[in-house]
């Protein structure tokens, strides 16, 4: 067996810095949902100590810096769609003042009702209020799967493709030594990015297509466990060595799956992103309605 047989297994060492974007971006989303729990946490116990209630002098104040809160966040729209407006600061800061906003304003609007509900008035914003908030969490998971565009999922696809070997104009991939996991990632990219798009394939492409991946996956790490192992006893490699090797391999397979997954999900997602407006547009109009109204009762009445 020639020298170079499984070179190639090391290719995922020089290529990993290039997901660390995305990697912060994950890990980015995953402290910003733990910082949303903490503060619905926080506010709950903060109400539990009794220290104000809706309707006295420091829960009225925090009602309307809630209720302005929410109010501002109809400048990120407006930033958007005024021309006027749009020289007002670049596009990227008004978004994180709108996610600012939107985890703030609920927040003090939480704080304010001291989790209780006194009206029927006062329930409708208050759910209304609850129901945006969360879409609006559920929005952005969704546009952070959309926002690089098709073209950006294919390039980032095209190139990981061309890396690993898999492209027409390679002799052979950088897991030319373990054959049949070739054929079944080639297998699995095929029948993946043929699906023609419609409801039902979309549905499958978020729900099964991550399964059938992982499946997949673990198909393809047990048979290059069985070749390298096989390879590591005629090379007399090390335990470590032959770790190591598999290691970077099974990494290589996980990133062209998950490179597959991503290109063939980008419709469904967008599918879910024009449904998310759909929905979230609704309780918005409602949740202003209804805080107008509640207003008006409390100061009126």
């Amino acid at each position: 067996m020639s020298s170079n047989t499984v070179e190639g297994v090391q290719a995922p060492t020089a290529e990993a810095p290039a997901d660390t974007p995305r990697r912060r971006r994950e890990h980015g989303d995953l402290w910003i949902y733990a910082l949303l729990a903490a503060l619905t946490l926080g506010a709950w116990q903060v109400s539990r100590l009794g220290l104000f209630a809706a309707h006295d002098r420091i829960g009225y104040w925090l009602g309307v810096a809630g209720g302005v809160a929410m109010l501002l966040l109809f400048s990120y729209p407006l930033r958007k769609y005024v021309r006027s407006l749009h020289r007002l600061g670049k596009v990227k800061w008004w978004f994180v003042a709108h996610m600012v906003l939107g985890v703030g304003g609920p927040v003090l609007i939480l704080l304010h009702s001291t989790f209780r509900i006194g009206s029927v008035n006062a329930g409708v914003a208050l759910w209304s209020m609850l129901i945006v908030a969360a879409s609006g969490v559920v929005g952005r998971f969704i546009y952070l799967r959309v926002h690089r565009g098709l073209s950006g999922e294919k390039a980032s696809f095209d190139a990981l493709r061309s890396r690993a070997g898999f492209d027409r104009s390679e002799a052979r991939s950088k897991l030319h030594f373990a054959p049949a996991v070739e054929q079944r990632l080639q297998d699995f990219a095929d029948s993946t990015l043929a699906d023609a798009p419609g409801r039902l394939s979309a549905f499958k492409q978020v729900t099964v297509l991550p399964a059938r991946m992982w499946l997949t996956y673990w198909r393809c790490a047990f048979e290059l466990h069985r070749v390298l192992r096989g390879i590591a006893r005629q090379r007399d490699w090390t335990g470590a060595e032959t770790r190591r090797r598999q290691r970077l391999a099974r990494k290589l397979v996980r990133r062209y799956l998950g490179s597959v997954v991503k290109v063939a999900q980008f419709s469904a997602w967008v599918r879910l992103f024009a449904l998310w407006h759909v929905a979230h547009v609704p309780f918005v109009y409602l949740m202003v309605i209804s805080a107008v109204v509640h207003v008006i009762a409390v100061h009126v009445y």
